[in-house]
C-alpha cells in the first residue's frame, strides 16, 4: 500500500481506529497499524510542570496555527529514522488542503522552532508528530495544542503510541477497546480546530492549572 491511498481513505482509516506508517523515510511502502495498547492525552490530563509553566509565562515566542504546515512536516520529517515517507507526506498536504489536516506552530521572531501537526475528524485529533529545534518548544506546541482543543470543542487526542516523553506530559495508554469507544463518541462531536481560541499565556497557565 502507498501510491494507491488517498486522503478518503486514510480519513476512514482513522475512523476506524487505525492509521497508516512506513518503515522509512525511502520505503515507498505503507502499512496500517492497529496498536493494542493505544497512546493518548485526556485533555482534561495535561501534565503542565513548574519549569514548564516558568517557560510559557517567560515568553519570547508566538503561537500560530496553520500557517506553516509543511514546514511543520518537514520539522517532524528531519530526523534520522522517520516514518513519513513520499506518499504520506503527499497525503498530509492534502488532507491539509481539505482542512483536515492542521499544525501548531512555535515562532522565535521569524523562525520557526517547534511545532506539532495532525488530522482532525469531529472531536477527534490524530497527534502526527511534532519536533523542536529549541530547548522545550515541543512541549509548548502540544499544551497549546492541549488547550486549542479544549476550546474549539475536541474531547480525543490520539497520540498513536506512548513514549516516555509524552508519558512526562500526561499521557497515558488504554485497550484498544477503550480507545475505539473514546473514538465512536468523539467522531459524533462537533468540533473545529480553526474557531477562534484564546492563545495568550496568562489564560492557558490559568486553564491547565485548573486541570493539571
Amino acid at each position: 500500500m502507498g501510491q494507491g491511498l488517498t486522503g478518503e481513505m486514510l480519513l476512514a482509516g482513522y475512523a476506524r481506529g487505525i492509521f497508516p506508517m512506513a518503515e522509512s523515510r525511502e520505503d515507498p511502502t505503507l502499512y496500517w497499524v492497529d496498536p493494542r495498547q493505544r497512546g493518548v492525552i485526556p485533555l482534561d490530563g495535561f501534565h503542565l510542570s513548574r519549569s514548564l509553566a516558568r517557560t510559557i509565562r517567560r515568553g519570547g515566542f508566538r503561537i500560530s496555527t496553520d500557517t506553516a504546515f509543511a514546514a511543520v512536516v518537514d520539522g517532524c520529517a528531519a530526523r534520522d529514522e522517520t516514518w513519513i515517507n513520499t506518499p504520506l507526506r503527499a497525503l498530509y498536504d492534502d488532507l491539509h488542503a481539505k482542512g483536515f489536516a492542521h499544525s501548531l506552530e512555535v515562532w522565535a521572531g521569524d523562525q520557526l522552532i517547534g511545532g506539532v501537526f495532525g488530522i482532525a475528524l469531529g472531536g477527534a485529533f490524530f497527534g502526527e508528530s511534532m519536533f523542536s529545534a529549541r530547548r522545550d518548544a515541543s512541549k509548548i506546541a502540544l499544551a497549546y495544542l492541549v488547550d486549542r482543543l479544549r476550546q474549539t470543542g475536541f474531547t480525543l487526542l490520539d497520540t498513536q503510541f506512548l513514549t516516555p516523553h509524552l508519558a512526562s506530559l500526561g499521557g497515558v495508554e488504554i485497550p484498544r477497546a477503550d480507545y475505539r469507544r473514546q473514538l465512536a463518541r468523539a467522531l459524533r462531536q462537533d468540533a473545529n480546530f480553526s474557531a477562534p481560541a484564546v492563545p495568550d499565556a496568562q489564560s492557558i497557565l490559568q486553564r491547565m492549572t485548573q486541570t493539571s
